[in-house]
């Protein structure tokens, strides 16, 4: 044999070599429907199975493949603080869109940051990757979403949000979508896609896994603030994986035409106040009304304000003593 054919043969036996692991059988899949016929699993299940006869929706019996390991704790200390009974306060970040300022909120002392996204021009991008920035920070990371949309709460959830806050909820079917698209199966309809939440750096690596134990931590906040979301409050509290009401202070005034302290105004805001009592929920309303009984939940001022304030408590006296020119655009008016 010439050197050459030599050569050859070694090569065909290398690739041989390379080629043999994908040759290998594939798995079997030995309760798979037989190539080409009907294996009828719409009126009969395979033995064993624990749901059995017509398949039915209504009935199907949820499986355990998502249980959380038994003894697990609480890992959410917002969702943890609320069942304990104390007071919650989220810091509003409003328009800032660089990871230092979210993380330095995020550092401040607050319960949560509630990331506007009702109001503010920020997008799903800017919001994740602050959260990523920092997501240990004292403050969990939370957000106001624009409605109860299933592309804004699962951009929501999947960027790793413990706390959703839900706006302008006026019936009991507004506030169910809110929960099935916050909540896994079985209690909601959430889609299992992914995202940051699940990553080790982020939610991954909590105990009995994220999957298994979001829907224990997860908080949810439904706002009331139209003279329809009023009507259904009692109904609307009673969803279940309804965490906490917020009586909407501006817009309850903006929709009942009344200013706060006014008969007409209290009453909306007692409505609400009613509502969640009854229902066993928490209530929720600005940080102003942190003393106003049976409030046990805040918003309160965005980082505009929170930076004012602050340079306001640090310079006490010296604060607001600039040099006072006479010419120049720094000039004070006469």
């Amino acid at each position: 044999m010439t050197k050459m054919k030599l050569l050859v043969a070694g090569l065909a036996m290398t690739l041989v070599g390379f080629a043999a692991p994908l040759a290998q059988p594939a798995p079997a899949f030995p309760l798979a429907a037989k190539a080409g016929e009907d294996s009828r699993a719409l009126t009969g299940a395979p033995a064993s199975a624990v749901n059995t006869g017509r398949f039915a929706p209504e009935t199907w019996k949820y499986g355990p493949a998502f249980n959380a390991p038994a003894g697990t704790k609480i890992w959410n200390p917002v969702r943890l603080k609320m069942m304990q009974g104390g007071k919650i306060t989220g810091g509003t970040l409003f328009s800032a869109t660089d990871p230092s300022t979210y993380c330095a909120m995020a550092n401040a002392g607050y319960d949560f940051i509630w990331t506007e996204m009702q109001h503010s021009q920020q997008d799903w991008q800017q919001v994740s990757r602050m959260w990523r920035t920092c997501p240990h920070a004292k403050a969990v990371p939370g957000v106001r979403v624009a409605y109860e949309d299933e592309r804004e709460l699962q951009h929501a959830v999947d960027a790793g949000a413990l706390v959703i806050v839900v706006p302008t909820i006026d019936s009991v079917e507004e506030a169910v979508r809110a929960r099935d698209l916050v909540y896994f199966p079985p209690l909601g309809r959430r889609s299992n896609g992914g995202g940051q939440a699940f990553d080790g750096a982020m939610w991954g690596g909590v105990p009995g896994g994220y999957r298994a134990t979001i829907n224990d931590n997860i908080v949810l906040i439904l706002m009331i603030e139209t003279l329809e979301g009023l009507k259904n409050a009692e109904a609307i509290a009673k969803v279940p994986g309804v965490t906490a009401l917020f009586a909407a202070s501006g817009d309850l005034s903006n929709f009942t035409g009344y200013a706060q302290g006014t008969p007409d105004y209290e009453r909306a805001i007692n409505i609400v106040h009613d509502a969640a009592i009854k229902a066993g929920v928490r209530l929720c309303g600005p940080i102003a009304w942190r003393d106003r009984a049976d409030f046990t939940c805040f918003q309160a001022a965005n980082e505009m304000v929170s930076l004012a304030r602050g340079v306001a408590t640090e310079l006490g006296p010296l604060a607001n003593t600039q040099g006072k020119v006479e010419a120049g655009p720094l000039a004070t008016a006469p």
